[in-house]
């Protein structure tokens, strides 16, 4: 009587360490894109019927630079990408306040601009929040789903990855940013907060979806130049 084939045992996923200078890049570009995504998002903009924020076109790119890292240096390195990324945009938000409580001249000059600043900087410090609260939980999902998805697939099917990753941590972020947000950028009824939650999600997942090609490219290339990928 012959045995069972046994199915061989699933090598174990790749990842890189970060002594080479590549994730130091990721990761500044990816505090800059949070920082000025912040700044935007406290302007609320309408297009026609469709209802977002000034951030709207950056923010996509903090996910994609997220899929990168998570995919390249595993989970654990992603964590530490986000508390980074979140303690600079704490640190830009405290600076803001720092400039609006400083005082200015008093020439009609210096309180126009005095007003411009706390029109465009006062409001961040609750999208800061939106923004933290949203994006640890929704970078962390990602990160989580899509480490968890390369343990069972090794190098293969890299656009599953991204693309299962992104709705779930998409999701997460776009509702629990857009509910403590909402308010700050002016939206005030319950009709516009669920455009305003659809189109952050669709919009923000369409683009993650048609960057894949892109996303992909660039993890390929870190990977090939990474020394210690795989190693």
């Amino acid at each position: 009587m012959t045995s069972a084939k046994t199915l061989p045992a699933a090598a174990p996923p790749k990842f890189a360490s970060i002594g080479s200078p590549y994730f130091g890049i990721l990761l500044a570009v990816m505090a800059v894109v949070l920082i000025l995504s912040n700044i935007g998002a406290s302007k609320g903009v309408a297009i026609g019927p469709v209802i977002t924020d000034g951030g709207f076109f950056l923010f996509p790119l903090a996910y994609i630079l997220g899929d990168v890292i998570s995919e390249v240096y595993g989970f654990k390195v992603a964590r530490k990408a986000i508390i980074t990324t979140f303690a600079l945009s704490v640190f830009a938000s405290l600076c803001y306040w720092i400039i609006i409580a400083l005082p200015g001249f008093e020439d009609d000059f210096g309180v126009s601009k005095q007003t411009a600043l706390e029109g465009a900087l006062g409001p961040v410090p609750q999208i800061v929040l939106a923004s933290l609260l949203a994006f640890l939980a929704g970078q962390t999902i990602n990160a989580w789903i899509l480490v968890k998805m390369k343990a069972r697939t090794g190098e293969k099917s890299l656009w599953a990855r991204i693309m299962g990753s992104s709705v779930a941590g998409e999701f997460v972020d776009t509702l629990i940013f857009c509910s403590i947000a909402a308010s700050v950028i002016g939206i005030t009824d319950a009709a516009m907060f669920v455009n305003y939650v659809a189109v952050g999600f669709l919009y923000k997942t369409l683009v993650e979806f048609l960057f894949v090609p892109v996303t992909a490219a660039a993890i390929g290339w870190i990977k090939k130049r990474e020394p210690s990928y795989g190693a």
